[in-house]
């Protein structure tokens, strides 16, 4: 092994030779564990673009070394959100009363303890910096408000002089961004990118250094010599240095033995391990181009990482990023508790979307869709009846607000009008109708009517309001006020 260079905090080159081999006490694994790995910069005078993976004549292919990276969950782990900076990249942009609700509505979702615990914003407009302003006034603890800015010192004056004590700051780390995007080389991407952390941190605000396209980036001839040497330089300042980890084209894969640059758990794994970089300092920002964007941030958390970021609804650019929504569901599940999450806000934010913005979520989106939890078939709509557990994933009335429902069409039968009956009007116990009963059997005669005379299209809660009211008018009197009694508790 060569001689390995490494920018110091001070920008200069030190040498560390080979045999210097370490030892220490690891508190994760209770081994000795030996460190004698350093990497140094691997600067080229042509990209290396990872022609066997990304050929980009074919589908990107997964390559295996069949190495193993040990799961090592963090005492901690939260949401950060990016839905005022990536997510409004890919909608119209919100107004500045929108981003206010939006960012009250991510406060009440995170809860007293802050699992979300950031959300970035822009700061380039005039409607921009007031929508910072509004939401800082509002003086909540969490999420925290940062921004994201361009590298250059016109954008450091404008965090600063909105009282920000954190800013994104983009460092693309693949070669096809420093060469071809940038026309850099690696050494000269690296001395820029440490100038501009150094302007960040002589004003004494924290950066957060945004590895784009880390899936594609040379990880040991890149990713963790400039990742050393920024912790580095936070030590010398004093002042923390956090890593996100940005999936930027969704290329990353979680199949254990999967080699690098497109495994999640080495790329994780290696940052703490080679880098030196503490679990509370490192993020993962995935997108969704190969439909992997929560699992990979999921695997993020697992094996070390702490923040995962997230947009609401997972908008963003092309096909968007994790949904935040989903990591909130993904952390009750592998932690046991919401931990103070209040989950029924997950469907307060999705009427605001599209009630107040305008934005029209795809009916199947896992609990946000009109859809998610809404069955047609009549069998399972007799399966809802007697045990709401057969077909409901989880007690979505419960935990986000959302009862179970069933889409009335010529499918739905019997059961699936009763199961209508009893959701519609928040039926419980001895209130429940059965799909016996005399006004089941006469709507389901008028439904069946209108199907065999050629319909098509599943019947809305409007209209068969109206048909239970024409059947029997008591007892859609005696449903409404059951209704209202249970809105009123």
């Amino acid at each position: 092994m060569q001689d390995n260079n490494f920018y110091t905090e001070k920008g200069a080159i030190e040498k560390i030779k080979d045999g210097e081999i370490k030892t220490e006490f690891s508190k994760a694994t209770n081994l000795i564990e030996q460190s004698a790995y350093h990497y140094s910069l691997q600067d080229r005078d042509t990209p290396n673009l990872y022609r066997h993976l990304y050929d980009y004549d074919s589908i990107p292919k997964v390559s295996f070394n069949h190495r193993f990276v040990p799961i090592n969950m963090p005492d901690e782990i939260w949401i950060t959100d990016t839905t005022f900076r990536d997510g409004q990249q890919s909608t119209s942009p919100f107004t500045v009363e929108q981003i206010v609700d939006l960012y009250k509505l991510l406060s009440k979702l995170g809860g007293e303890k802050g699992i979300i615990r950031q959300s970035e914003f822009f700061v380039y407009t005039e409607k921009d910096r007031r929508a910072v302003e509004e939401c800082l006034s509002l003086g909540l603890k969490f999420p925290e408000v940062t921004s994201w800015i361009r590298a250059n010192e016109g954008d450091f004056e404008l965090v600063k002089s909105l009282g920000l004590k954190e800013t994104g700051v983009l460092v693309s780390c693949s070669d096809y961004h420093i060469y071809n995007k940038m026309g850099l080389t690696r050494k000269k991407a690296v001395d820029k990118y440490i100038g501009v952390i150094k302007k960040i941190l002589d004003m004494g605000i924290r950066p957060r250094c945004h590895f784009e396209d880390i899936t594609r980036a040379d990880f040991y001839g890149f990713v963790v010599p400039f990742a050393e040497a920024l912790a580095r330089l936070g030590d010398e300042y004093g002042i923390p240095v956090k890593i996100r980890a940005c999936d930027t084209m969704g290329y990353g894969v979680t199949y254990p033995g999967a080699a690098l640059p497109r495994s999640v758990p080495g790329i994780i794994y290696g940052l703490m391990h080679y880098a030196g970089i503490d679990s509370s300092m490192l993020e993962w920002h995935g997108h969704n181009d190969f439909y992997k964007v929560v699992t990979n941030a999921s695997t993020a958390w697992l094996y070390g990482c702490s923040g995962v970021n997230c947009s609401l609804l997972g908008i963003g650019e092309r096909t968007g990023n994790c949904p935040l929504e989903a990591m909130v569901v993904e952390y009750a599940s592998l932690r046991g508790t919401t931990d103070g999450m209040n989950l029924p806000v997950i469907t307060e934010i999705a009427r605001y979307f599209e009630e107040n913005i305008g934005y029209e979520i795809p009916p199947r989106t896992p609990f946000v869709g009109r859809n998610f939890n809404v069955t047609r078939a009549g069998i399972h709509a007799d399966g809802l009846l007697k045990d709401e557990e057969i077909y409901n994933i989880f007690n979505t009335s419960k935990l986000l607000g959302r009862p179970a429902t069933v889409a009335v069409d010529s499918h739905s039968g019997l059961a699936g009008i009763a199961h209508w009956i009893n959701s519609t009007f928040r039926l419980e116990k001895d209130e429940v109708v059965d799909k016996r009963s005399p006004v089941v059997a006469k709507m389901k005669e008028i439904v069946d009517k209108e199907y065999a005379e050629g319909r098509n299209t599943v019947m809305g809660d409007n209209e068969l309001e109206n048909i239970l009211r024409d059947v029997d008018f008591d007892e859609y009197e005696r449903l409404s006020h059951i209704h209202l009694h249970h809105k009123n508790k």
